[in-house]
């Protein structure tokens, strides 16, 4: 399922794998301490091997991780892609804890590093649906608004954002907020 816009940018929906998908970047669902974990995650580590977390160690003895809302950069390793942003997304408490403005914000900042590289298509996963719980209903609607508002800037470089959904109720839930 895909929305066009003008310039010949396109915003797409994709059931399946976001390790297997070629990108410019690929959005990785990390969490604050960039140690990896499960879900998309552990996927991306796994398939992309074991220099994305020589990378992320060395952004860690830095600046000892990276807060919600933001993202970092590594190279993608054995993906199909030239970089991996790891945003980090906000758990799901109540929806009043600024939920919604930390996942647009990841978003938003995600397509900004896009943006200062040049790139031109970039994937992301669900972010926060898996277990930080944010409802995907709820979550849909705030990532495709701000992938939207990208593509509609026509200063934008992006030409093709691509939300990879891993299961048919997550594309399901993305498919109606589009």
């Amino acid at each position: 399922m895909e929305r066009q816009f003008p310039g010949g940018k396109r915003l797409r929906l994709v059931l399946g794998d976001i390790t297997r998908i070629p990108a410019d970047a690929i959005v990785n669902a990390a969490n604050s301490h960039l140690c990896g974990g499960g879900g998309v995650d552990g996927a991306i580590h796994r398939a992309g091997g074991p220099s994305l977390m020589r990378e992320l160690d060395q952004i860690r003895a830095r600046s000892g991780g990276c807060p919600t809302g933001g993202a970092v950069a590594t190279s993608a390793g054995n993906l199909p892609a030239r970089f991996v942003f790891h945003a980090v997304g906000p758990v799901y408490r109540d929806g009043g804890r600024r939920e919604a403005d930390l996942l647009a914000a990841c978003h938003r900042t995600c397509l900004q590093m896009a943006e200062e590289r040049d790139l031109r298509v970039v994937t992301f996963p669900a972010i926060s649906t898996g277990v930080y719980g944010y409802p995907v209903a709820q979550a849909a609607p705030i990532a495709l608004a701000a992938a939207r508002a990208h593509l509609e800037r026509e200063d934008t470089r992006v030409r093709e954002i691509v939300f990879v959904l891993f299961d048919q109720c997550t594309f399901d839930a993305f498919a109606r907020a589009l």
